[in-house]
């Protein structure tokens, strides 16, 4: 076993995990944070991005050893003090969510995409987005809404 400490989403957190425990495990099946979702398994899908020291990562490409003193974000560490994030807001308001499976790694994906490009035009949000697969139907509605959320962060 190996001892890990982390902050997620602004809590310390310290437990004893198998050395190839992935972070995407750690955070649900050691901290019942459920938000994050395993799609495929093969860091393809998008579905476990998370934020590690700022920067969005797959976490089921990630040990949580790796993740030993930094900082994750999840999903459930956007909102706060019970309002949602602008980006939850309008994928919110755009019906951006779809059957919502693939939904909490496009938002952190997302909000990585505003901190690096707070301005992105609709060709790059969709470049961006390339390693998040949603197989409902398109991206339309999911473009929007990370184009209107821009719009909003920046006012």
């Amino acid at each position: 076993m190996l001892t890990v400490s982390m902050t997620v989403n602004g809590q310390p957190v310290t437990k004893e995990v198998d050395p190839r425990t992935l972070l995407v495990q750690f955070l649900r099946e050691h901290l019942s944070l459920t938000g994050t979702h395993v799609g495929c398994d093969t860091s393809q899908c998008g579905a476990c991005v998370v934020h590690v020291d700022g920067a969005s990562v797959k976490a089921c490409t990630m040990l949580a050893a790796q993740a030993n003193g930094g900082e994750v974000t999840t999903i459930e560490g956007l909102a706060q003090n019970g309002e949602l994030h602008p980006m939850q807001a309008a994928f919110k308001e755009h019906h951006g969510l779809q059957c919502g499976f693939c939904t909490p790694g496009m938002i952190m994906s997302a909000v990585d995409l505003l901190k690096q490009n707070p301005d992105p035009s609709e060709h790059e949000i969709r470049e961006w987005l390339e390693g998040n697969i949603c197989r409902c139907t398109g991206y339309h509605n999911i473009v929007k809404a990370i184009r209107h959320a821009a719009q909003d962060m920046r006012s």
